[in-house]
């Protein structure tokens, strides 16, 4: 276990607001307690936090195929087998979730600006549309087509730190390897929000409405240390501008989709037309449970303040949750309520608003009083470097999408089914399903 005198906790980083060149001393993570901390995290084995079981599908089902289990099975991601039946092969060659769903359809939607050029650097780009035209488009094509779904494995006994390094680089899910000798190879999956929870846990005895959570014993040192405002932590993206991703209310799905696509990110941000103030959020899996199932090219035409209330309401008729949830947090907010309502919104980011609604700098442009992002790969990595883990980078991954995307921006005329159903008779899942383990 490396010093205390290495960690966070004795530095002073200058201040990330963009309107101040003024320095400021972040709240400090107690060196004696933290190496308590990092004992307990340690000795917990990602084992106790497994949550989901692996869902897996054959590669060659079509994207159809997998968006209808995504739905029905009630998952969150599949994990595509591998087709190379060689005893020592792997035994997944990807994943694939709702985030390679935006990409797919965005891409589908857009597909008829591409150039021979454009298709030239993008192999896998070019062999989904020679698929498509074949009328099959297989789902191992289409994982990770959102370069947001690396498939990452850990042994039953890997530790919390263990689990930290990866979910800190924004990486969103692990699959759990068995134990030697057991029947199955995976004992399942876990997200970056369960870790999330198991931190939250850590420092209070409740851990949200996630499934139950190991026995942890709460440590009040690490409660304090989470009651710090958010302001007074050295969160990456917190006040910076252009960390911001956002769109305006009277924008359509199509104009959302294609931000999250091209920009590497799981939601963005609703703003009111007037103003700039934030009215909602929306992410890649509120739109694929409704362009999916919709089979129609209507809603992504749709503006997105109407989608908001199409997708926001029928939560409140049905579970009693608020018609529109909170997205915001203050910088006055404190690290553990933000944490609460991460896990409470089942979103993964948060926006930052400022105090005084409107006080927001003239440079943050239609943006109104929005003036930062705090996602869980923030906290995963605030938490990765008090445990010294080296090259802690949580915008790697973004960055490399974005430099990656595939993404180009077209009119919402052309429609996403030309690709999207082209192995359909009719609704998804009607070509006689795929086969499930």
């Amino acid at each position: 276990m490396a010093s205390a005198s290495k960690r966070i906790s004795t530095s002073s980083i200058p201040s990330r607001r963009s309107s101040s060149p003024i320095s400021i001393r972040f709240a400090a993570a107690p060196n004696a307690e933290s190496e308590e901390w990092l004992r307990v995290w340690e000795s917990t084995t990602v084992q106790a936090l497994v949550e989901n079981p692996v869902v897996a599908v054959e590669s060659e089902i079509t994207v159809e195929e997998a968006c209808d289990l995504l739905l029905s099975k009630g998952t969150s991601c599949l994990a595509v087998k591998s087709a190379d039946l060689a005893p020592e092969a792997a035994r997944y060659s990807g994943l694939f979730d709702f985030a390679d769903v935006n990409a797919f359809l965005t891409f589908a939607a857009t597909q008829h600006t591409y150039t021979p050029e454009h298709l030239q650097g993008r192999p896998r780009v070019a062999q989904i549309l020679e698929a498509a035209k074949a009328g099959h488009v297989p789902v191992r094509l289409v994982s990770n087509l959102s370069d947001k779904n690396p498939l990452v494995e850990l042994p039953h006994d890997a530790s919390v730190i263990a689990l930290l390094a990866v979910f800190s680089t924004g990486t969103h899910r692990v699959l759990v390897k068995s134990p030697a000798g057991s029947s199955e190879s995976h004992l399942g999956m876990i997200s970056d929000r369960r870790l999330l929870a198991y931190f939250s846990a850590f420092a209070r005895s409740s851990s949200g409405a996630l499934p139950p959570l190991p026995s942890i014993q709460p440590s009040s040192s690490f409660l304090r240390y989470v009651s710090n405002p958010l302001s007074l932590l050295p969160l990456p993206s917190l006040n910076l501008h252009s960390e911001v991703v956002a769109v305006h209310s009277g924008n359509t799905v199509l104009d959302a989709m294609g931000k999250m696509s091209e920009l590497g990110v799981s939601s963005v941000a609703v703003l009111v037309e007037e103003g700039g103030s934030l009215l909602s959020a929306v992410s890649v899996t509120d739109i694929g449970q409704m362009v999916v199932p919709s089979q129609s090219n209507h809603i992504l035409t749709m503006p997105i303040h109407q989608f908001v209330s199409e997708i926001k309401m029928p939560q409140g008729w049905t579970d009693g949750a608020d018609r529109y949830p909170v997205y915001s947090m203050y910088p006055s907010s404190t690290l553990a309520h933000t944490i609460q309502k991460i896990l409470a919104t089942n979103s993964h980011r948060l926006f930052v608003i400022s105090e005084t609604p409107g006080s927001a700098s003239p440079s943050s442009g239609f943006r109104g009083n929005l003036s930062g992002v705090v996602s869980i790969v923030d906290v995963l990595s605030l938490f990765a470097r008090i445990a010294n883990i080296p090259d802690v980078d949580p915008g790697r991954m973004q960055r490399h999408r974005r430099a990656s995307s595939a993404s180009s921006h077209g009119s919402p005329s052309s429609s996403w089914t030309s690709l999207g159903r082209s192995a359909s008779k009719g609704s998804i899942g009607r070509t006689g399903g795929p086969k499930v383990t």
